[in-house]
């Protein structure tokens, strides 16, 4: 379980233009002059280059400022905000929405055994999920296609772990996604991918925690294909009805 970054997201304008930066081609690379994004976004050329400036400093764009203009290009963290957009989107008009992320199990450092345990998390997992987790993370190397898909985990419901503070340091929060794991003909449903929050780093990597060690309920060996399908969920101690609640007011 990764320590998360503090670096702040780029608002909504910002990721209005990074969304018109992506439909003029710029998922690969392209030419764009403030001007005419200002008069797409409806904005000024200064507050369109603001906005370019903003995505270019959180990571989101890379850019080639040339004579007439500028070559742009959205970087992995770009096009994972753009699918997270994405998901919210699916959420509002389809239902049952559910994400299928493929890989491969690998192993881990053991830092995953070390955070799990520590009692301000150990005692939310119990609460929030419903069950103690097996001391250790399942890790899972994601494909090509499941990292540019996994921004859209954001856009489904998960069960917050809240940040807490230790002896000699703040400990972050972060967010656990309802996971079926499926290994061939087997499959696991009580798991969850835990996700600090507020970070980009290792989106090619994902932890999952169980009851049990998911190595042994599903004789998983490092290499073995699985799929992890996410699917929206709540909080195990949350009152009954409050989830559905928060639908509707959303």
């Amino acid at each position: 379980m990764a320590e998360a970054t503090s670096t702040a997201d780029p608002d909504p304008a910002a990721i209005a233009a990074l969304k018109h930066v992506g439909l003029v081609g710029g998922l690969t690379e392209t030419k764009v002059s403030c001007a005419a994004l200002g008069d797409r976004l409806d904005a000024s050329t200064q507050t369109a280059s603001r906005r370019l400036q903003t995505l270019e400093s959180a990571g989101y764009i890379e850019r080639d400022v040339v004579g007439d203009g500028q070559w742009v290009r959205v970087t992995d963290a770009g096009e994972a905000a753009l699918r997270a957009e994405y998901a919210d989107y699916r959420r509002l008009f389809e239902t049952d929405v559910e994400l299928v992320l493929r890989g491969a199990v690998t192993g881990g450092m053991g830092e995953g055994r070390h955070y799990i345990t520590l009692p301000g998390y150990a005692d939310q997992f119990r609460s929030r999920l419903g069950y103690e987790p097996f001391p250790g993370t399942l890790n899972v190397d994601l494909s090509e296609e499941s990292v540019r898909r996994r921004g859209e985990m954001a856009g489904i419901d998960a069960v917050p772990i809240d940040a807490w503070e230790g002896e000699d340091r703040t400990y972050g929060a972060a967010s656990c996604y309802g996971v079926t794991l499926v290994a061939g003909d087997e499959r696991y449903e009580e798991v969850h991918a835990i996700v600090p929050d507020r970070t980009h780093h290792d989106d090619d990597q994902l932890e999952l925690i169980a009851p049990e060690r998911l190595r042994d309920a599903l004789n998983l060996d490092d290499g073995d294909g699985i799929e992890v399908r996410v699917a929206a969920t709540s909080r195990a101690d949350a009152p009954e009805g409050e989830a559905e609640t928060e639908t509707e007011v959303a």
